[in-house]
């Protein structure tokens, strides 16, 4: 290799350290980039009203927040003392199970199939301590995720405010030939990230609505935070529904086992219902992804930046895919003729040699 072949894949290395070390502040401007993307719809209204984009920007802040404080004053007062009660009462919830598998393994004759509470406990625990620990590892830090916050937030006023310069600086860090196509690429990511936005929010929204509603019918307790927790973490797809599930279910045992079996019947119907009614609504507004691609993310995504990661896994994923899709795929791949071998080259007639 030679010497500016040599500083140019030190530069490289140098360069992927730097962003691994500062990862925690990309995803925190990544988080920026989709709030200002989702809220850039708002602004368009705005603007199309006659508006100038500073004041539009501005108004959509100001309702978002507004609908923001509303929703914490209404909303989460109840669902702290909820979830507080569920925080006693799933534990409780777990013992009832202990307690009806053991009066189970007394009357049947053959027990083999019946799993030991106690010992599925305590092996299940280094895990759960490892999870618990690594969950609440998050909000350990309050001055932290104040910081994150307020940075989030004023990264997406600026994006909002005037988005321009950023994307032309971007847009600048790539060749001359190649900037309108890099432009292309981007409205493409900003299309499917607001398409994400969209439809994630649907989801979220409905599959709360109809939890609640399934709980109540059942007269499941604490039907405010059950549904709260459903329609929150209807945001991680694949690990979001199944956590969901635990809370009431161990609720449920409380007061009947058929009851916590009517609640798994009910969340697998609200996700059956996501499936066929939601699902193909949503991924008309957005890039779809592999269910195996989208699992493989989430799990890389959760080991290497955390929860962070697991959230955003999704829109990485998406403005991921359009970056391949473009740039590898149809402008390097699809382009590129095979040179035929010197064997396989027709020689051509000279004339007749004498």
């Amino acid at each position: 290799m030679k010497l500016g072949q040599w500083i140019g894949l030190i530069a490289l290395l140098i360069s992927l350290y730097i962003l691994w070390e500062i990862r925690q502040v990309v995803l925190l401007i990544f988080t920026a980039v989709i709030f200002a993307t989702a809220l850039n719809g708002v602004v368009m209204r705005w603007r199309q009203s006659g508006v100038g984009r500073g004041f539009g920007a501005f108004m959509s802040v100001v309702v978002l927040l507004g609908i923001l404080t509303f929703l914490a004053v209404i909303i989460v007062p109840p669902f702290i003392s909820q979830f507080r009660q569920l925080a006693q009462l799933v534990p409780i919830g777990f013992g009832q199970l202990s307690n009806w598998v053991e009066v189970l393994r007394e009357r049947l004759p053959g027990d083999d199939f019946l799993p030991d509470i106690d010992v599925l406990a305590r092996q299940a625990q280094p895990f759960a301590t490892w999870a618990f620990n690594n969950f609440f590892s998050l909000f350990s830090n309050v001055l932290t995720i104040a910081l994150s916050i307020l940075l989030v937030f004023a990264l997406t006023i600026m994006l909002l405010v005037n988005p321009r310069p950023y994307r032309q600086g971007f847009i600048s860090l790539f060749p001359a030939f190649y900037r309108r196509r890099i432009d292309e690429i981007l409205t493409q990511c900003q299309i499917a990230l607001g398409g994400w936005t969209r439809g994630i929010l649907i989801d979220m929204v409905v599959v709360g609505v109809v939890s609640g509603i399934g709980l109540s019918i059942l007269r499941v307790p604490l039907v405010f935070a059950n549904a709260s927790i459903a329609g929150l973490l209807e945001a991680i797809p694949n690990v979001g529904p199944t956590l969901s599930l635990i809370p009431p279910v161990a609720v449920a045992l409380l007061d009947a086992p058929w009851k916590a079996l009517a609640v798994i019947v009910l969340y697998i119907l609200i996700q059956q219902l996501e499936q066929y009614l939601l699902v193909p609504y949503v991924m008309q507004q957005q890039v779809s992804v592999l269910p195996a691609v989208t699992l493989i993310a989430q799990v890389i995504f959760a080991v290497f930046f955390g929860f962070l990661g697991l959230f955003l896994a999704i829109p990485l994923v998406i403005v991921a895919q359009i970056w391949i899709q473009e740039i590898l795929v149809k402008d390097v791949l699809n382009p590129w003729e095979e040179h035929p071998r010197q064997s396989d080259r027709v020689p051509v007639a000279t004339g007749d040699r004498r």
